[in-house]
């Protein structure tokens, strides 16, 4: 059997819901195929071993009991890397180097393909070279919101009319974002943006359905149906996303979308996960805007939520993909694009 390291933790606002993914998986995989050796990562940006009951990962009582750990161990601790740690260090590309530079085959997306879809700004500009329709936005900077923010929110008045959504360019789980109605909200959005990044964009509001859909693959990326999400929240913000407790309803798959939308959406989703570089999963949100019926790519998550509430799994499910194939089938995608590096750098050799 290989010894698969499950990386959970991080130092992301997104810890938790990173160590509540990742026991999820843990209890999924087929362990009959696979040994398990569980990495953590404190919020310290910390590396621990951790051996110990699975749950533990789940409520964070994990580091109580974990030992340290040199990440230039991992070669003789693991053969294949399945990184479930979601945000800035984790899925951002940084991670995934550190698995290049040490020779480790690993799950989900390459250092290229995590970095764009992490950064929001880069990847719309991506998709839009590309013809991937997506949200109009404008970009600014922490810098210039700190020295004067009226400038912004005059350029942001005139490009769009209220509501609009204020996000930092590099997190995930909607931390951070706000939509904001009127000039004071917009001015306080920015001031909470600023809070987390150093590059904040503004969309202009869709009145519309969020609507999601799951893609796994490499070269020939395979995708879902959609399923809906009908936030308990103002919108789908980091509360609506991972509490059982605020009437956030998930549809798979979404209901009264015509087929043909549903085909749309799903070869856009194919679409744009190859302009970026996508390799092994991810899920690809959209917005189906009222009245027009017109379709936006809002983001691709490249490590999305395995937990109860998260539509990646879910998805896959309704597709007839059970929880644990869909582990199976990413780990040899992730084994397949790494034999695929060898065999090219043989062939330079």
């Amino acid at each position: 059997m290989d010894r698969i390291g499950v990386f959970f933790g991080g130092k992301s606002t997104e810890h938790e819901v990173s160590c509540i993914s990742a026991t999820a998986v843990i209890k999924a995989i087929d362990k009959e195929k696979h040994d398990l050796v569980y990495i953590g990562i404190n919020k310290q940006g910390k590396w621990f071993r951790y051996d110990g009951p699975e749950d533990n990962i789940a409520d964070g009582s994990w580091e109580q009991t974990a030992e340290p750990l040199n990440m230039g161990d991992l070669p003789d601790l693991i053969d294949f890397a399945l990184p479930i740690m979601h945000g800035a260090y984790g899925e951002d590309g940084k991670l995934q180097g550190v698995f290049e530079m040490l020779d480790i085959p690993y799950a989900g997306c390459g250092v290229l393909g995590s970095a764009l879809a992490m950064d929001k700004e880069a990847a719309k500009l991506c998709f839009l070279a590309e013809g991937v329709p997506t949200v109009e936005f404008v970009n600014t900077t922490a810098e210039e919101i700190k020295e004067d923010p009226e400038p912004v929110i005059k350029t942001c008045e005139e490009e769009f009319d209220y509501p609009m959504f204020v996000k930092p360019v590099n997190l995930g789980s909607s931390v951070g974002i706000s939509k904001v109605r009127n000039t004071e909200q917009l001015r306080q959005g920015l001031t909470e943006a600023a809070r987390y990044d150093k590059r904040i964009i503004i969309e202009r509001g869709i009145d519309g359905r969020e609507v999601e859909c799951g893609v796994i693959g490499n070269e020939t990326p395979l995708v879902t149906g959609i399923g809906e999400i009908e936030a308990g929240n103002d919108f789908y913000d980091y509360e609506a996303k991972y509490s059982g407790n605020v009437g956030t309803v998930v549809t798979v798959p979404a209901k009264n979308v015509p087929d043909e939308t549903v085909q749309q959406i799903r070869a856009i989703a194919a679409a744009a996960y190859k302009v970026i570089d996508c390799e092994g999963f991810a899920r690809v949100d959209f917005m189906i805007e009222n009245g027009t019926g017109n379709i936006y790519l809002n983001e691709i998550n490249t490590i999305p939520g395995f937990t109860q509430y998260s539509m990646f799994p879910t998805l896959w499910q309704e597709a007839g993909v059970s929880f644990t194939e869909l582990i199976e089938r990413i780990v040899g995608y992730g084994y397949e694009r790494y034999n695929a590096k060898n065999n090219r750098l043989s062939v330079r050799g």
